[in-house]
């Protein structure tokens, strides 16, 4: 059974399957498939030659510039949030983003809830996969519950205090 999530500001299927550490395992073979960075590091070339595309998974603690040269080239990095109070891969999101010139899909996962929806859209994740008891279209909605930013962030807003500097208008 495939999973809806946010994409691009869209309800959408997932087409990607999380393999879980613990299953020895690794289907749909030539699937997209999403697997730990632990995972990826012990078993890239299996994964690399079973499937179509492999995305990798990684976790908040984890030094996002050291590890980036490994993952680099995936399509799909997905950014864990343990808990949405921990906002660690907010700020992996907007390194990746920002810094490191990431510009495939990132991915946010865990538990993800509508209040964090709209800093997610900020932070650079173009997919968000909210926590099972979540309503979809209330967090569809969130990514754009709030029209002006007062920081610079990983989106394309221009902060309000440029735009008065510069005399762009607000609206």
């Amino acid at each position: 059974m495939t999973a809806t999530l946010l994409r691009a500001g869209a309800l959408v299927q997932d087409s990607w399957t999380v393999i879980e550490d613990g299953r020895m395992e690794i289907e749909p073979v030539g699937g997209k498939v999403i697997v730990t960075l632990a995972r990826w590091r012990l078993e890239r070339d299996e994964l690399l030659a079973a499937h179509a595309a492999v995305g990798v998974l990684v976790p908040n603690t984890a030094d996002i510039e050291a590890v980036y040269p490994q993952i680099s080239d995936r399509p799909l990095i997905a950014l864990q949030f343990p808990t949405f109070t921990d906002g660690r891969a907010l700020s992996q999101a907007v390194v990746l983003r920002k810094r490191l010139g990431f510009d495939r899909e990132l991915r946010a996962v865990g538990d993800v809830i509508q209040d964090l929806v709209f800093w997610l859209g900020r932070c650079g994740f173009d997919s968000i996969v909210p926590r099972q008891d979540q309503n979809l279209e209330a967090c569809r909605a969130a990514l754009v519950e709030l029209s002006v930013a007062y920081q610079a962030a990983a989106d394309e807003h221009t902060p309000v205090w440029v735009r008065r500097r510069t005399q762009v208008p607000v609206h």
